[in-house]
């Protein structure tokens, strides 16, 4: 059935796993192969040239190439009680293996990450489409009336930049507000003109009150006049609570530990991961904490230099820790998704004479945690190289019904008419893979 344009939150389609989601985008794409996906035969056959169908000679030329194998720079082993394959590139985020759900069966549409990314984020690599985190607030509205029920920390202009965390056509209420930006440090990061330099709060109120009774008419027939009226008023009580949600000043010592704040490597990130925390406390219905700079170079992207996987994976893996250690304290792990990623894998074959490893869009592994999926289990598996999926396969449709099913929110019914049609997220595609539910 497909929802009215209006800008309230709609019922559960049926009970809720979870409240919302903490998305922590790995912008580029890590090598599945290097972190969680344990294949054997890669160490067996190093070296060795064989004829596979890599994507980009394949859409190019209509058939595979030859490439030669490339063994893992990171030492696997098993973790935990559940004894999950894991290498060492994510010591920190290891010990909290047991609570982690993987998807090794993942597979997407685009080999660049531009279309990949935004695939990702909307369902579509190429139309003007609402991202997921508006599909989420436009369907269960906001828990909190003083903040943005969609935030991404960190975003990236590049690889379709706002288009990620855009409404499109659904009502501007639901378009993400976005935090800083990719490149910035955390501690700039801030809400774009969320203060007012020229009117004091008495004045600002009795503008809204004037706002309000001039769009009284036509507030229950122009969706878009209510979207901007609800804009002016989320942003005037925003101004009292935003700037608290983002200022870390009353955390403890042992908190700011936890996430790496205060050390150089894992400052920045600790601090994103930690604003996160604070606003998915404060009702804040879908976060995503990129990782990422602010070009179409993104970060782990390691064409020539796999090496530097590790640098990446230094700045992350404890944040990352301390976020699932402190939202299971909190008790809010139970009802909160975490959904960790990127936009595709990368190949188990080098790249570059042996330094990198290229995209890989036909298999690749993410894990998601907390809001009812099994903990210490793996689903799905790709070839004994890494490099398609071939058992329990997901796509990213399916991925976005799962995540809108633990949400209480059925794809299938979460719609919107525009332009003579129903739209939703999953398009005419997508199943909810219900065999990682507990």
């Amino acid at each position: 059935m497909a929802q009215t344009g209006n800008a309230t939150s709609v019922r559960e389609h049926h009970r809720p796993r979870a409240k919302r989601v903490i998305f922590l985008f790995m912008q580029g794409g890590v090598s599945h192969v290097d972190s969680y996906d344990y294949k054997p035969r890669l160490f067996k056959d190093h070296d060795r040239v064989i004829d596979v169908a890599d994507a980009r000679s394949v859409a190019k030329t209509g058939k595979g190439s030859m490439q030669r194998i490339k063994k893992p720079l990171w030492d696997f082993a098993q973790h935990g009680q559940s004894g999950q394959w894991a290498s060492n590139l994510f010591p920190h985020v290891n010990r909290h293996i047991d609570d982690l759900c993987f998807l090794q069966g993942m597979h997407t549409e685009g080999v660049a990450h531009g279309p990949a990314t935004l695939f990702l984020h909307t369902g579509t690599t190429n139309f003007v489409r609402p991202s997921m985190g508006s599909w989420v607030l436009y369907g269960l509205g906001s828990e909190s009336q003083n903040l943005p029920g969609f935030v991404t920390l960190s975003p990236s202009l590049g690889n379709g930049g706002p288009r990620n965390y855009g409404n499109a056509f659904l009502p501007a209420i639901h378009q993400g507000t976005a935090v800083g930006r990719g490149g910035l440090k955390a501690t700039e990061s801030r809400i774009s003109n969320l203060g007012n330099d020229h009117w004091n709060p008495q004045q600002q109120r009795r503008q809204i009150d004037l706002i309000r009774k001039l769009g009284a008419p036509a507030r229950s027939t122009d969706h878009e006049v209510e979207a901007v009226l609800q804009s002016y008023e989320l942003a005037w009580r925003m101004q009292n609570s935003a700037p608290d949600a983002l200022d870390l000043k009353d955390e403890s010592p042992a908190t700011l530990a936890l996430y790496g704040i205060g050390e150089k490597t894992t400052d920045n990130y600790g601090r994103l991961c930690l604003m996160a925390r604070r606003m998915a406390e404060r009702g804040v219905r879908y976060i995503q904490v990129n990782y990422g700079d602010n070009s179409n170079n993104p970060a782990w992207d390691q064409h020539s230099n796999l090496p530097k996987h590790g640098e990446h994976a230094a700045a992350v893996d404890k944040p990352i820790a301390g976020l699932l250690h402190d939202l299971k304290q909190r008790g809010l792990l139970e009802d909160t998704l975490v959904w960790w990623g990127g936009e595709f894998g990368r190949t188990p074959y080098a790249e570059n004479n042996g330094t990198g490893r290229d995209h890989n869009p036909g298999g690749f592994t993410l894990w998601l945690a907390g809001g009812g999926v099994k903990p210490g289990f793996r689903f799905g598996a790709t070839d004994e190289l890494g490099h398609m999926a071939v058992e329990d396969k997901v796509h990213m449709h399916d991925l976005h019904a799962t995540v809108l099913h633990a949400l209480g929110l059925d794809h299938e019914r979460l719609t919107f008419r525009h332009a003579g049609r129903d739209f939703r997220l999953t398009d005419v595609h997508g199943r909810v893979v219900h065999e990682i539910f507990a």
